[in-house]
């Protein structure tokens, strides 16, 4: 006989682990008992060795789905240290919060298979209940207020059980059993309604919503809600995370409307479908790709479109021309929650297969979580015609998460519901280091805490997408988000890192609390944040080690330089700690600053005139498109140097290149010009394969004996296209390849001078699904080993992740010298 305690730590709570532990004692005849603390599942065990043995390799191998086990630690008791009424039979004990909060916490799952058959089961007592979970699904990091994750540490402690829902909770081998979500229409949470104009069946207007605390008003609410979509409406829906504003997606009327009153005018919308069938219908889908559409975790996916009347098949869905308008791409999600499959059910019925399902907010402010709020914000406020809420409190903001896959592998494009706050590995170093708070970005922002782990090993818990902190409502967004992993996993920074831009909130911030609170404050170049992020993955995955150099290529819109200009086209031989500018492309003028952001044909005549060719006969669309007083008022700005800070930024040269050819030339959402000029390359190429053979080599090429990257040969190229006649996308196809030649050349030139194999890119930029590929495919036939992000995002989103890298970097180099400063005086005054 030997007895052992258990300690298993990873996400080991909220994903049915406790009952797993419970029937695998069962299973392998060990007696004792299992608790949630704050620092994961302890398990007191008591079998022979060979029981024992079977047991603990099950709780590694036979972990729930959500679960993700990192250590199970097994240590001998000592004797007379256990209870003998322990070895007679297996328990599970109420929970303990006497421990560091260090235990993981399980995103929110999306509705299981067993769940789904049930809530359309009419003979099931939780048919067509809203808010049907178990232990394998529903709703977790948003409901949850503190560890360890029991129902009284949720929003769910306002919802006592009924007693057959406690019966389940309470019977160790019930699905349901310690579900802390776990409800019924007796006990548990309901939807309500409320619409502006006010419905008289439903008695549901103003502030006195319609409740459905029954199946058959339940059931009337949502049939209201479609009714109301199918006629054009447009409806708040509370999700997990947040509220989702939704409208049919095959009505442009609908669809034109939402834009209007959510001031949204171009940027793509996602949809909702019910099923992988549907999808199908509408784009092209792999098998990664459905297997992100139907797992667990729901995000958008974005998915190559079917072309108008491709197949010619009479199935195929048509959307409003709004939705997305030309682009390639459309984002796409199935329904994760139980209310959004009965509503796709119910939409069925009155022929709509699509919904749009945009974040329920205006744009640039944060999602709205709180159903009083969203009334205010959302319906009385003109955006929605009503508003489908529940009772159920949301406490952590949560956006959907978007990926999408490049060449087979999958890219996050926003990190958020279903993968937040999963924490990230870090480099170890041999020095440890103290926790590091990282405050992010301005754009796309997310924070990041750093943890060091009794075993040695750092970790890295990265918000959730907050989204741009430029208002006060994005910074208390920003603030709550530190605040709730601060508390929730009891993280104290000793530590800041923060952009070195002189006016982001979120540096302001820390450089404020660094000189309050006496703290290390460690400013990061924002560019090597970039590659950081990505050299931090890599080294955690075996592929770098902690000391390697790589040629880092970052390509973005904008990044406060070391030398008081705008970066954004950057080649980095950088480490973790430190880089080196080893080449960029050419600067020019950016005459207004963000208003050359925004008025991409501003950005384009500011470098004609910097390259001398505004007189070029190519150059004459361009100029015609802006006024006399414009075009002298620039100039004028440029000439005197009045705030017109000078740029590297390949982003805003794609800006200027589709400002140029004439096909987007003002940018309502951030990127525009630049993703227009993409989908004009797609359209050129077509379904055929591009082959790198050369032919535009020369045309984008490094100055003579120069590390700067001149566009003027470029530029002129297009401008002669232009002249000729030639069509738009074809140029703008032209003008993707000539900058993977160029950035292959000189990549390779540098990686030859500098000894270095390996090339990791990362920044905006590299959204563009076709530079990418190209890129990713010329590198690599010249022998470069290519390192892109694959848990955070290749955009801002992976800032705080790369700041928190370079900062541990920074302060484990900063010990190591403290250490050997002081062997080097013991040493001395021996």
């Amino acid at each position: 006989m030997r007895h052992v305690h258990i300690h298993v730590t990873g996400i080991v709570q909220g994903v049915g682990m406790r009952p797993f532990v419970y029937r695998e004692a069962m299973a392998h005849g060990i007696c004792g008992w299992v608790l949630n603390a704050g620092d994961g599942v302890h398990i007191e065990a008591h079998a022979s060795v060979e029981a024992l043995d079977g047991f603990v390799t099950a709780l590694s191998e036979h972990a729930p789905a959500a679960a993700r086990v990192e250590h199970v630690a097994v240590a001998d008791l000592e004797p007379d240290t256990w209870d003998a009424d322990d070895e007679q039979a297996f328990r599970i004990v109420a929970s303990q919060d006497q421990t560091m909060h260090t235990t993981l916490i399980s995103p929110d799952i999306a509705t299981c298979d067993d769940c789904l058959r049930e809530l359309f089961d009419p003979a099931d007592r939780r048919y067509h209940y809203p808010f049907i979970n178990c232990t394998n699904c529903g709703p977790r990091f948003t409901i949850i207020r503190s560890l360890p994750y029991d129902r009284a540490a949720t929003s769910m402690d306002r919802f006592p059980m009924c007693p057959e829902c406690a019966a389940e909770y309470g019977d160790p081998l019930d699905r349901r059993f310690h579900a802390q979500p776990d409800a019924c229409f007796d006990c548990g949470p309901h939807i309500t309604w409320r619409e502006a104009e006010g419905d008289m069946e439903l008695e549901g207007s103003g502030a006195t919503p319609a409740v459905g605390s029954t199946r058959e008003t339940s059931d009337v609410i949502i049939d209201r809600c479609v009714e109301l979509l199918a006629s054009g409406g447009i409806v708040a829906i509370k999700g997990l995370g947040g509220f989702h504003l939704a409208c049919n997606a095959a009505n442009e009327q609908a669809v034109v409307e939402l834009r209007r009153r959510k001031r949204r005018s171009n940027k793509p919308l996602a949809v909702m479908v019910r099923s992988l069938a549907d999808t199908e219908r509408l784009c092209h889908v792999n098998d990664v790709e459905r297997g992100l559409l139907a797992g667990s975790i729901r995000p958008i996916v974005l998915l190559r479109r079917r072309a108008v009347g491709e197949g010619d098949s009479p199935d195929a869905l048509t959307l409003a021309p709004s939705v997305a308008h030309d682009l390639p791409e459309l984002g796409v999600m199935l329904p994760y929650t139980p209310l959004q499959h009965l509503l796709l059910a119910a939409a069925a019925s009155h022929d709509m297969h699509a919904l749009i399902m945009t974040s329920g907010n205006l744009s640039e402010e944060p999602i709205e979580t709180d159903d009083d709020l969203a009334w205010e914000h959302l319906v009385a406020a003109g955006i929605a015609d009503a508003l489908l809420g529940n009772d159920r409190a949301i406490l952590s903001r949560y956006d959907d998460s978007v990926v999408r896959v490049v060449d087979g592998t999958v890219m996050p494009v926003r990190r958020a519901r279903g993968y937040a706050p999963r924490p990230l590995p870090l480099p170890a170093f041999d020095a440890v280091t103290p926790c590091v708070l990282a405050c992010g970005p301005q754009q796309k922002a997310t924070i990041a805490f750093t943890r060091e782990d009794a075993n040695g090993e750092a970790t890295c818990f990265v918000s959730q997408h907050i989204g741009d902190v430029e208002n006060g409502e994005t910074f208390d967004a920003w603030s709550a988000a530190r605040l709730r992993l601060e508390n929730l996993f009891d993280l104290a920074p000793a530590a800041l890192a923060c952009d070195m831009h002189p006016s982001y909130l979120s540096s302001q911030w820390a450089r404020e609390q660094a000189q309050e609170q006496g703290m290390p404050l460690i400013e990061v170049q924002h560019h090597h944040a970039h590659i950081a992020s990505v050299m931090a993955e890599a080294i955690a995955a075996g592929q770098l080690t902690t000391d390697a150099r790589v040629l880092g290529i970052a390509f973005d819109g904008t990044g406060a330089g070391t030398d008081g200009t705008i970066w954004g086209g950057e080649f980095l031989v950088a480490g973790l700690a430190d880089f080196e500018r080893a080449a960029h492309l050419r600067t020019w003028a950016l005459p207004g600053g963000a208003a050359s952001v925004r008025d991409a044909r501003r950005n384009a005549f500011a470098l004609l005139s910097e390259l001398g060719l505004l007189e070029h006969p190519g150059a004459a669309g361009l100029l015609s498109t802006l006024d006399e007083q414009t075009r002298s008022i620039t100039a004028t700005m440029i000439e005197r140097n009045i705030n017109s800070p000078r740029t590297s930024s390949m982003g805003r040269l794609f800006d200027a290149a589709a400002a140029a050819l004439g096909i987007c030339g003002k940018a309502t959402y951030e990127g525009e010009p630049a993703i227009e000029l993409e989908a004009a390359a797609w359209r050129a190429l077509g379904s055929k394969t591009v082959r790198l053979d050369g032919n535009h080599t020369g045309v984008f090429t490094p100055a003579d004996d120069s590390p700067i990257l001149d566009p003027q040969p470029l530029i002129e190229t297009l401008l002669n296209g232009i002249e000729a006649g030639a069509p738009a996308d074809r140029l703008a196809l032209g003008f993707h390849i000539a900058i993977t030649h160029a950035t292959t050349h000189i990549a390779y030139e540098i990686c030859d001078h500098e000894g270095l194999d390996a090339v990791a890119l990362s920044g905006g930029v590299f959204m563009n699904r076709l530079l990418l590929k190209l890129l990713t495919h010329e590198l690599k036939d010249a022998g470069l080993a290519v390192l892109v992000p694959h848990t955070v995002p290749v955009n801002d989103g992976c800032i705080a992740y790369g700041q928190a890298a370079i900062a541990r970097a920074r302060l484990a180099q900063t010990a190591r010298v403290g250490c050997f400063a002081s062997l080097h005086a013991a040493v001395s005054q021996v």
